[in-house]
């Protein structure tokens, strides 16, 4: 008796310059819907959580792209659309005591798969930009420059862009002394210098290496960036 082993499906002749829709319909047409596209923010922030984002789109958005390329008030004209347009939208945010706990790329990937699991709707496919995560729900593919590529993990960045930077202005107003609604909790020359003069705070990440000078009183390189340790 032979068997026959399925490859599980994946969109492998969609060309990267079919447009940014172009996985979502090869996966569509496959019958392979609906389809999330999952992101993330605040991954190399030395404060602030981080924020995963699942976004199933229901209809096409026009205008995405990678959140980074936009303004601020054009990433909140987007917010708006797509979580009014979406099919199913689910947010994780992860605090940095957590992070500092468990490690950078085990609270990503977990909180990858809970963003998923928060989604309304049974899932045909998930697109997850980046890497990939093992114990999705449904079929998966990891791609590179997702947010530039496909239009579901675009929408997904920018839901997580957005709320992420509506927390860190959250948090400058309990910590005005840091500037994080300017640099949003990465490393930049003034948040160095406030470190330095203020120490951290509990909303900072201790496991990066940037903090945990900072907390000892040491001298942060001009060059030093806020990599996790953990």
């Amino acid at each position: 008796m032979s068997v026959t082993f399925r490859p599980r499906p994946r969109p492998s002749v969609v060309r990267r310059d079919a447009g940014l829709y172009g996985y979502e319909r090869a996966l569509a047409r496959r019958g392979l819907g609906p389809i999330a596209g999952v992101d993330e923010a605040g991954r190399g922030a030395c404060a602030g959580p981080l924020v995963v984002a699942a976004v199933v789109l229901g209809k096409e958005i026009d205008g995405l792209g990678d959140s980074k390329l936009f303004t601020p008030a054009a990433r909140e004209r987007l917010y708006d659309r797509i979580t009014a347009a979406a099919a199913a939208v689910g947010v994780v945010s992860i605090p940095p005591g957590e992070i500092d706990a468990r490690g950078l790329h085990k609270c990503n990937v977990e909180g990858m798969r809970r963003a998923v699991a928060k989604l309304s709707c049974d899932l045909g496919y998930v697109l997850i930009d980046g890497f990939p995560v093992p114990g999705m729900p449904a079929p998966s593919l990891a791609v590179w420059k997702g947010d530039q590529v496909a239009a579901c993990v675009a929408a997904a960045s920018i839901v997580a862009k957005v709320t992420r930077d509506r927390m860190m202005a959250t948090l400058d107003e309990r910590y005005p002394q840091y500037g994080f609604a300017v640099h949003k909790g990465y490393v930049t020359p003034g948040h160095r210098r406030a470190l330095s003069a203020h120490g951290p705070c509990r909303d900072h990440r201790f496991s990066f290496v940037t903090v945990a000078r900072a907390g000892r009183g040491g001298e942060m390189g001009e060059n030093e960036v806020g990599a996790g340790v953990a």
